[in-house]
């Protein structure tokens, strides 16, 4: 005997496709839960590049920047913590820890002794100078 089953384009291969798609996750108190990345715009003028990067809710202690001749990485420790009481009882608690990283590389050496980096309202703006172009040395034989 042969068994025949009847093709149905829309069977699970086509749910698995879309899970997710018209659904966004959402957090225990209703808001979206998004997932935490450092978004950045860097600029450029004749001296130095100009770098904003986005970092809410992260303290200026628990961010690191690192500069290794033409890359920059800048990490920061996330840490969120809730705690709704009522007297002494507990109704809920939500934490997040994580930690986000942005790698990147510019087109010329950043003099890292000149750098400036400030941190306010959740934007980090670092300046970089860039370092000054060494042009070759001639040697005169004696």
């Amino acid at each position: 005997m042969v068994n025949v089953t009847r093709f149905n384009p829309f069977d699970d291969t086509f749910d698995e496709l879309l899970r997710g798609f018209f659904v966004r996750p959402v957090a225990f108190d209703g808001t979206p839960a998004t997932a935490q990345a450092i978004r950045i715009d860097v600029t450029e003028d004749e001296a130095a590049y100009t770098v904003h990067a986005e970092i809410p809710g992260v303290k200026k202690d628990d961010i690191h920047v690192t500069i290794d001749n033409e890359q920059v990485s800048i990490s920061a420790e996330t840490r969120n913590e809730r705690e709704i009481k009522e007297g002494q009882r507990v109704l809920r608690s939500e934490r997040h820890y994580g930690k986000v990283y942005r790698a990147f590389a510019l087109a010329q050496p950043v003099d890292e002794g000149k750098a400036v980096a400030k941190y306010a309202d959740g934007v980090l703006e670092l300046t970089l100078p860039k370092k000054a172009a060494v042009s070759a040395k001639r040697l005169s034989i004696n």
